[in-house]
């Protein structure tokens, strides 16, 4: 039993391990991170809503967690082979489509939510 709460925690540090490496090597983790601290105070400044930061955080965990998948899919195609390969080409596309996808996602909600507080500025 106690090896296997072992084995459950590490599998934490391993994640935590892979997130800071995300960030550490990818220029675009570095702007998510940049936007997340926009969007955090941007939300503290206007005091949105419960379900607006629900929408925030989830926004926010779709595009991080897309863009950790595309990382992985994108060193693990080049580990595959380092010549050209329309199939591996294809498939880093693709994942680079749908970070882009969640991407644009998150944009729609976080003008849904800011913009009319931006407007009831002035």
């Amino acid at each position: 039993m106690k090896a296997t709460i072992v084995k459950f925690f590490k599998g934490f540090a391993y994640a935590f391990a892979g997130m800071a490496a995300a960030v550490r090597s990818e220029r675009n983790m570095k702007f998510h991170l940049f936007v997340t601290a926009c969007v955090i105070a941007a939300g503290i400044g206007f005091r949105i809503s419960v379900g607006e930061w629900i929408a925030c955080a989830l926004c926010i965990g779709m595009v991080f967690g897309a863009e950790m998948l595309n990382t992985a899919i994108e060193k693990l195609a080049d580990t595959v082979s380092a010549e050209r390969n329309d199939n591996i080409r294809f498939v880093k596309d693709v994942a680079a489509g749908a970070v882009l996808v969640c991407a644009i996602a998150a944009a729609v909600v976080g003008l849904i939510i800011f913009v009319p507080k931006i407007i009831a500025l002035f």
